[in-house]
């Protein structure tokens, strides 16, 4: 039977006004499951026109109010957490049990986490800066928000952008990758028991739908996790009105992996952080850069470790990851590889993975030289390159030498080094000796072609309000 989403405006389950729909497609076989609604300007309208309404009441409310509101929305989260992963893993062809154990536990957890950090924003003490005069800092929500989210993780990611607007006192109107609306939807649907009509809305729909979103007059501010192309348009696109922007976009994460370092450990660890999600994740370990001594070790434990960590069936025991999201990623990465260069070679993997659906087999590639499109161009799937580098000037160079700065990481047992790395790259983030761990109280986002703004932690709320003077003069 297939299954019918719906738009979530004003507090209300709608259709579109033009009754218009799209098929969602399950990653797993190919075919459609789900029908949603592709939303038009009328739609746009309308929600946007609640969000608007809403803000008086939501952005003047006490930060105990909506602490208090995000917090009971945390709570609605791990009593329906089987069905929110259920829906998640249908619609993205996740793990089932991997993804209730690496994903579920952080949607609640980062609701808490800005539940409370509405209740204590800081900012400069009053004071009197000029005679006869007391100035304060007020932070204020920006007001509307527009907000577009990626299909690699649907619900996580809609929770990072939705949860710090909300907490600062914005309002929201939100529209989801059209091929995996399932979670986004079905959050949106339990927020209305404890959120005022309005203050959270949520459009389904394709490009168009997105870029009515972005160009609309109410917003004053506009979010986006895609891809580099879709935030440029974003960014241009809010420019001519003004609107602030928040992009979190593509990445490239080179892994640097030294002498000394554990090769057991290292293969194990940054197979995972490579092939978790099919590698569908801007900050994966893909792109892995070994030192020359170690290398022809290094690779072979690599491969070794991917293939112990094998694609198939969500609901069966020992599947690691999914599919890719949809037919045309799955062109992207087969493209990717079958294009490789006559100097690399295909250690493992490269190939489909069975008939039907959307799986790509756990890859890894030696040989690639820095200029090759495989190491310049995000491939978002199962799919680590490697690179052979002789010190650290070279690691640092060719580490720093792409147009994306999301996410790093450093393998070494030399303290020293590590912090030495850190310093020099161009990333947002660096790990040592690990990759890919997220924690609501740290911040998250790059530089460069990887965007600008933060999500997580206290930063990712100041990024949602605005900084108002006032003064007063309290002189005879």
């Amino acid at each position: 039977m297939t299954q019918n989403f719906r738009n979530v405006v004003n507090g209300e389950l709608v259709d579109s006004a033009s009754g218009a729909t799209y098929d969602v497609i399950d990653p797993t076989t190919g075919e459609a499951y789900a029908t949603a609604p592709k939303s038009g300007p009328e739609d746009i309208d309308r929600a946007y026109a609640a969000a608007d309404a809403a803000f008086e009441g939501w952005g003047y409310a006490t930060p105990q109010d909506r602490s208090n509101a995000l917090l009971k929305l945390a709570g609605a989260i791990e009593e329906r957490v089987e069905e929110l992963n259920a829906v998640e893993c249908k619609d993205t062809g996740k793990p089932l049990g991997l993804t209730m154990d690496e994903e579920m536990p952080y949607a609640s957890d980062h609701f808490k986490f800005f539940a409370g950090a509405a209740r204590v924003l800081e900012g400069r003490s009053a004071g009197e800066y000029m005679a006869d005069h007391t100035s304060w800092v007020r932070r204020e929500p920006i007001g509307v928000v527009g907000q577009v989210t990626p299909w690699n993780y649907p619900l996580l990611m809609m929770i990072w952008k939705i949860a710090p607007a909300l907490a600062a006192g914005n309002t929201v109107v939100l529209k989801p990758s059209d091929t995996t609306p399932a979670s986004s939807t079905l959050l949106a649907e339990i927020a209305q028991e404890f959120l005022p009509p309005g203050v959270l809305n949520v459009v389904c729909g394709d490009r168009d739908t997105g870029r009515a979103l972005v160009e609309h007059k109410t917003p004053q501010m506009v979010a986006i996790t895609g891809s580099v192309r879709a935030g440029m348009q974003v960014a241009e696109s809010a420019s001519r009105d003004l609107k602030r922007v928040h992009l979190e976009l593509g990445g490239k994460a080179p892994v640097i992996v030294f002498d000394d370092a554990d090769v057991a450990s290292a293969a194990e660890g940054i197979a995972g952080a490579g092939l978790f999600n099919a590698g569908q994740d801007c900050t994966a370990a893909t792109r892995v850069l070994v030192q020359a001594g170690l290398h022809d070790e290094f690779v072979a434990a690599l491969a070794e470790a991917a293939k112990g960590m094998p694609t198939g069936d969500p609901a069966a025991e020992g599947t690691y990851y999914g599919p890719l999201n949809n037919e045309n990623q799955l062109a992207h990465v087969s493209g990717m590889v079958d294009r490789l260069p006559d100097h690399a070679e295909v250690v493992t993997g490269g190939t489909r993975h069975g008939d039907k659906g959307y799986f790509y087999d756990p890859t890894v590639l030696s040989g690639l030289r820095q200029d090759d499109e495989q190491i310049q161009t995000e491939i978002f799937g199962p799919v680590m390159t490697v690179q052979k580098f002789s010190d650290e000037a070279e690691a640092l160079r060719w580490a720093n030498g792409v147009e994306y700065a999301l996410a790093s990481s450093v393998w070494t047992k030399d303290h020293a080094r590590a912090l030495r790395m850190s310093r020099r790259l161009d990333f947002g983030a660096v790990w040592i000796n690990t990759h890919i761990p997220f924690i609501s109280e740290m911040p998250h986002g790059g530089f460069k072609h990887s965007g600008y703004g933060k999500d997580l932690s206290m930063y990712g709320l100041e990024d949602y309000t605005r900084i108002k003077h006032v003064m007063s003069y309290i002189g005879d």
